[in-house]
Parts: C-alpha cells; structure tokens; sequence
C-alpha cells in the first residue's frame, strides 16, 4: 500500500459579514494554525480585501503554512465559484468583487494551482459532511446561523452546490409574503427574522434592554431568555418559527435525513433548539418530512475553515482521495 504523504495541509479562509478567518488544516481536518480579524463591513471594498491579507500574513508567519498545497474559500454569498467572485449581502463595498485572484496574488500562496471559492455555509456543510454531524447520512441541510442565513445542501452522499454554487441558500426563502424588504431584493427572507442582527434588532424594538455593560447582540439576548425574559424569549421564538418554515420547506422539496444548525445563533442552545424542533413539528407534516433529525454542528465556529479546507483538497492531482467523497453514503 503506497504510503500518504502526511506533511500536507490545506489552508483555508472563512469570510462573513463579522468576521474574516484563515487557517491551516491538516488531512485529518483538524484546524493547525488559526488567524482572524473583523470584518470591516462599512467600509471600501479594498479595505475589506486588506484584513483579508492581513490573515494570511499573519498566518503565513506559521510553520505549518510551508506544507500548503491548496487553498479553498468560503465566503458569504451570493458567490460565483466559477468567475471567483463574490457579492455578499452583508458586504455592501463587495459587488462582483474578485476575491479568488485578490486571494491568488498573495506572494504566499502556492504557485500554479488556483484558490476554489464556495459559499461560506456551503463550506460548513463540506465540513459537517467530512467529520462532523452530516457524516453518516445521505441527505442533508446544514446551515449558518449568524450574521446571515445561509446553508448547503448534501444529497444522495454528495455536496451538492449547484451551478454557481449557491444551491441550499436558505436565507433567502421567503417566509413572510407580507414582511420587510430584504437587501436581496426580495420581501420576508429567513434572514430577516432569523439572522443574530435581526434577532438583536427585533428585542430592541420590542423594548428589550442589553445587561448591563453588555452589546445588543444576539448572545445577549439569548442570556436574557435563559434568565427568563419574555420579550427575549419570544424573539427567539419568532427566529425559531422562520427558521422552521424554510426547513420544511426545503425537507419538502428534496427529502431530507438530517438538519445540522452551526453558526454563532446555534451557540444559543436550547434556547434556539427547543423552539425550533417545536415549530418544525407544526410545518413539517408530511409523511416524510415529519420526525426529521435537528442537530448541532460539530465543529462550531470552524465549520467554515473545514469545508475550505476539504473543497481546496478535492482540486489535488487525480487518484487523490477527495475528503468531500469520504463519507458518502450508500443509497
């Protein structure tokens, strides 16, 4: 048997709308090297792309980078993975902007094999289906719950991302014909009601109030609904019920196994879990959409880096293993 060559890694970035990350991730998908800055969301578009390369730099000051081979981004969406550029919603200075040959003119970055870009909630569910939560099941939705709303989608054992990669984009599923205009053009989107800024944005106008010394984030208010706030109970509530409409709407369309919610709303725990599996039950009611499995991501808030990391490893030489193919289930 030929040996593998275990001095390779993959590095990895992770880009959203509150934070940019970057990593090196090993054959096994554990995160080796880590570096991070905010992303600066109000600001130029070359501002943004800066603390993109302030990551790498910093990351690139690591022992482990000299053993990249290959480089996968995952970045907030819409994206266009086969152009390598992005739009995302919660980017506004970013509008078909060329991230994979900004990212590619780094002096760092491995000469002669291109960045592979997929959206950030895709490269969770790359990720999830890799070595974590989507692991053992066929068809899957895996989702981001954060800044945005984002998912992707595993169906029949495979990624499947679709043509520009954008495929299980569920934030984006209007839930509420009557409600607010989205920034995407469209009314009553996912992500209106779910997102952690909406969440934040729906207690303060319904008259909650931060602990003191604390921000008006989405953690916050899930503290004061685990203290037993009403207002920010219901909130979340309201976040659950979005969420659940668009999961079995999406469990309708193409049958699902599982659902793996990641993101830093799902660090809310039950507070976001128990509504959710409660209002999915009263939308989920077809014979095979009913009883679907909700679970946690695994791998948390490095979900993103993994899916990268395991997209940039499927663009190595022929015969070598794809970890996105790993687990594929038998159907």
């Amino acid at each position: 048997m030929r040996r593998r060559d275990t001095t390779t890694m993959y590095g990895a970035l992770d880009i959203g709308g509150t934070k940019i990350a970057g990593a090196v991730v090993s054959q096994e998908g554990r995160v080796l090297a880590r570096a991070e800055r905010p992303t600066p969301v109000h600001d130029s578009a070359s501002t943004v792309m800066a603390a993109v390369t302030a990551v790498l730099n910093e990351l690139s000051t690591q022992p482990s980078w000299r053993s990249v081979s290959c480089w996968g981004i995952g970045s907030a969406g819409p994206v266009d993975t086969g152009a390598g550029r992005v739009s995302p919603v919660n980017i506004p200075a970013w509008r078909d902007f060329p991230l994979v040959d900004k990212v590619a003119a780094h002096p760092g970055l491995p000469t002669g094999r291109r960045p592979i870009l997929l959206g950030d909630a895709v490269a969770m569910t790359a990720a999830e289906h890799w070595t974590g939560a989507a692991r053992d099941v066929a068809n899957a939705l895996c989702m981001v719950v954060s800044t945005g709303v984002g998912g992707g989608l595993v169906l029949d054992g495979r990624l499947h991302t679709g043509t520009t990669g954008n495929a299980g984009h569920i934030g984006h599923i209007s839930v509420d014909l009557d409600g607010e205009h989205c920034p995407c053009g469209s009314r009553g989107c996912v992500e209106l009601l779910a997102s952690g800024t909406a969440i934040a944005r729906h207690a303060l106008d319904a008259g909650w109030l931060p602990p003191s010394g604390t921000a008006a984030t989405a953690m916050s208010v899930a503290a004061s609904a685990r203290s037993g706030n009403a207002t920010a109970l219901a909130v979340f509530d309201r976040a659950a019920q979005a969420l659940a409409a668009g999961i079995a709407a999406t469990a309708t369309l193409v049958e699902l196994d599982r659902v793996v919610i990641g993101g830093g709303v799902a660090q809310a725990g039950d507070v976001l879990f128990t509504p959710l599996r409660r209002h999915l039950a009263s939308y989920a009611t077809l014979s095979f959409t009913r009883g679907l499995d909700i679970a946690p991501s695994q791998h948390a808030m490095d979900a993103g880096l993994i899916g990268a990391a395991a997209a940039a490893a499927s663009t190595l030489r022929p015969g070598t293993r794809d970890p996105l193919e790993l687990h594929r289930t038998a159907v």
